[in-house]
């Protein structure tokens, strides 16, 4: 395979050069004053794009999985009840991680291809007068079906519900690619990581905590250790870690909260959407449908698209993969095999995204799925092309 053509799966993402550069560095002293120059901007660089004020933001050696782990260990104790939707992979990992650390989770249902259900959620918080949930976990974008669920909907069903739970959000492959409010959502716990919207390689689980879920933290008794705040914090506040950090990502973290927030975040989130539309635009084309199962919901970092009854979506990846040499997406749990995912996440162009769509029409051809060759190829190019063309005048 050739390294040579970008990535299309959700995550990694491709890394741009000078970030590359900036994680390949030479060995530092990590209790020196030189590592405090590096730690500090990322961790605040971060906050920025969490849109946070009030916010602690920690990173751990990790992934977003360990971000999972450090939310519920830092805030929650044995027995404690727990309120999640199981809509895609990635919720069903964090409920059952919940469900390995002794937590009583209440799972309402809801079907792959659809969003956390607020509404759901309100009449379980009003019906729980006791107020014995203590926390509410939602997926802003689900990675698995290219779902995007309203989190400002779900904040807005635990202040109906007038409600004290705190509110942890999985915001991996959303955050640092698509609109993301921690203050104005009433988020406690944010998770992210390295490997997506922050376009590094993975290895750094990102969160931001809330000041009622640090207070949580003082009381809470889940088992700890690697992935307790309150050590990192303690280690922060002069200039170390408490282990020995991974400088270099730390490092390339720093530059790429400065290369987003240069770009501007409102405009990191119009380039996305732009980028999102143009491959919608594409698998409109060509006759077939998302996952999502409503404009609304339709993720602007990942689209999970359904191929045609009869044809498996993993050759498609296969076929891609073999002889293109171009990476895509296959279909996790629910939808294996029903659905191929093109990400459109982290350092992306129009111009690049038009070389994965035009490599997926191939692919499909190649395997007899009744597309045409070139349609979904014009289609986001008429997209990208009047899209730039409006900006341009707008910035004249």
């Amino acid at each position: 395979m050739s390294t040579q053509n970008p990535v299309f799966i959700p995550g990694p993402t491709n890394i741009p050069e000078v970030l590359r550069r900036a994680v390949d560095m030479p060995t530092i002293d990590h209790r020196s004053p030189l590592f405090g120059k590096i730690l500090h901007p990322a961790l605040a660089g971060v906050k920025k794009v969490l849109k946070a004020t009030q916010a602690q933001v920690f990173v751990f050696p990790s992934t977003g999985t360990g971000g999972w782990e450090t939310a519920i260990t830092n805030v929650l104790s044995p027995g404690d009840k727990v309120l999640a939707t199981r809509n895609g992979m990635f919720s069903h990992r964090w409920i059952d991680m919940c469900q390995r650390h002794g937590l009583d989770v209440t799972v309402v249902k809801q079907d792959w291809g659809d969003g956390v259900p607020a509404h759901r959620f309100e009449e379980v918080l009003t019906a729980d007068r006791e107020h014995q949930i203590e926390a509410v976990l939602a997926t802003h974008n689900e990675t698995a079906t290219g779902v995007r669920s309203d989190i400002a909907a779900v904040r807005q069903a635990l202040d109906t519900a007038k409600h004290p739970a705190l509110l942890f959000v999985d915001g991996v492959s959303s955050i640092g690619s698509m609109d993301f409010r921690m203050d104005e959502w009433g988020v406690d716990v944010a998770v992210a990581g390295s490997q997506k919207g922050f376009m590094l390689p993975p290895g750094l689980a990102i969160v931001g905590f809330s000041p009622r879920a640090v207070a949580a933290a003082e009381t809470a008794t889940l088992p700890r250790t690697f992935f307790d705040i309150r050590d990192m914090a303690k280690s922060y506040a002069s200039g170390g870690f408490p282990y020995t950090p991974p400088v270099g990502l730390l490092n390339g973290l720093r530059l790429a909260t400065e290369m987003l927030l240069e770009e501007g975040l409102e405009n990191v989130f119009s380039r996305h959407h732009r980028i999102a539309e143009g491959v919608r635009k594409a698998v409109a084309a060509w006759g077939l449908q998302l996952c999502a199962v409503r404009p609304e919901l339709y993720s602007d970092t990942v689209s999970a698209i359904r191929v045609p009854p009869g044809f498996d979506a993993n050759k498609v990846v296969a076929q891609a993969l073999n002889p293109y040499g171009v990476a895509f997406g296959t279909g996790l749990g629910d939808v294996a095999g029903k659905v191929f995912r093109i990400g459109h996440l982290g350092s992306l162009t129009d111009v690049m995204a038009l070389s994965g769509i035009a490599a997926a029409e191939m692919a499909m051809v190649d395997l007899g799925i009744p597309v045409k060759l070139g349609s979904g190829v014009a289609a986001a190019q008429e997209h990208y092309r009047l899209s730039v063309g409006a900006v341009q005048k707008k910035a004249a």
